[in-house]
């Protein structure tokens, strides 16, 4: 499922350019730890995290993720979004809490 079809699908606010959601997604990976992220999520996956500061962006290009889901309204720093826009990763908000977003995705991934 591309980005921009999970972001509707579930109602989440695209934070970054349209650029950004023609990737594929095809698993889903939660965690807050950063080096776990990077050694156990895998290539496709949408990765929810609370982490909203610039190092997130950097995490997802080294996994090769294509989107970043923010849960729970909390907002991201606009150096963030403009990194994300800039390096081709969607970043998505919710309101929704983490275990939420993940049990209404995986009837869809």
């Amino acid at each position: 499922m591309k980005v921009e079809e999970f972001a509707k699908h579930f109602e989440m606010n695209v934070l970054t350019s349209e650029e950004t959601l023609n990737k594929e997604i095809t698993g889903m990976y939660i965690c807050d730890l950063l080096s776990l992220v990077m050694s156990k999520a895998k290539k496709g996956d949408a990765w929810i995290t609370v982490h909203t500061h610039l190092n997130i962006v950097a995490v997802a290009l080294l996994a090769e993720l294509p989107c970043i889901i923010i849960p729970e309204g909390i907002s991201v720093e606009e150096a963030t979004v403009n990194k994300a826009s800039e390096e081709g990763v969607a970043i998505l908000s919710t309101n929704k809490d983490s275990f939420k977003v993940a049990c209404e995705a995986g009837k869809l991934l």
